[in-house]
């Protein structure tokens, strides 16, 4: 049965909070893992009218493997496929810190403004157990990031928990709302 939104697991959950495990054999298990992942994250993608479903973590799905997902398209919701990346890692980060909005499907409805490397250097594993190296620039670093954050416990609000300006809410039509930094300090969903 393909996983859907519903087997992604948001906070609190403390499972997001932990390192994931190197992938040691890339089995039929694995495969079938990182199916189940881009199952989850399109049926995620349906429900909602203003975004994009770009990538998902193994974690977010409880499963704790260093596996992440990433779409082909990041712009276009009718291009289905995505790319698979085990045991992903950042070689170099390069460019400039810059800052942009960021949203999780583990964290719904939250966005924040983010500093990342604007271009950075992976290698990783595909499916097949090749290994392969990449340099990604502009969102899709910010992508690797944020994704490569998940397998190491992070979760993009940890580096703006002290910003005041940085939390944005996103409204029914779509904008992106300042938060009202006391209320974010008070929520025990984000901070647990």
């Amino acid at each position: 049965m393909a996983l859907t939104k519903e087997d992604i697991i948001t906070l609190p959950n403390p499972h997001l909070r932990q390192r994931s495990k190197r992938v040691g054999h890339i089995s039929s298990k694995i495969k079938s893992l990182a199916e189940d992942m881009i199952n989850a994250t399109l049926n995620w993608d349906e429900s909602r009218d203003h975004e994009v479903g770009v990538a998902l973590a193994a974690i977010q799905i409880d499963q704790p493997y260093r596996i992440i997902v990433v779409r082909n398209d990041l712009e276009d919701k009718k291009d289905r496929s995505f790319m698979t990346f085990i045991n992903p890692e950042i070689t170099k980060k390069e460019g400039v810190m810059t800052e942009d909005f960021e949203g999780c499907l583990s964290v719904p409805d939250i966005y924040g403004k983010v500093k990342r490397y604007s271009k950075i250097r992976i290698k990783a594993l595909d499916l097949d157990g090749r290994q392969f190296r990449m340099t990604a620039e502009g969102f899709l670093a910010r992508i690797f990031q944020h994704e490569i954050d998940h397998l190491n416990g992070i979760v993009f609000i940890d580096h703006i928990r002290d910003i005041p300006d940085a939390f944005y809410r996103l409204s029914e039509d779509g904008k992106l709302k300042s938060m009202d930094y006391e209320a974010v300090k008070q929520d025990s969903v984000l901070w647990e």
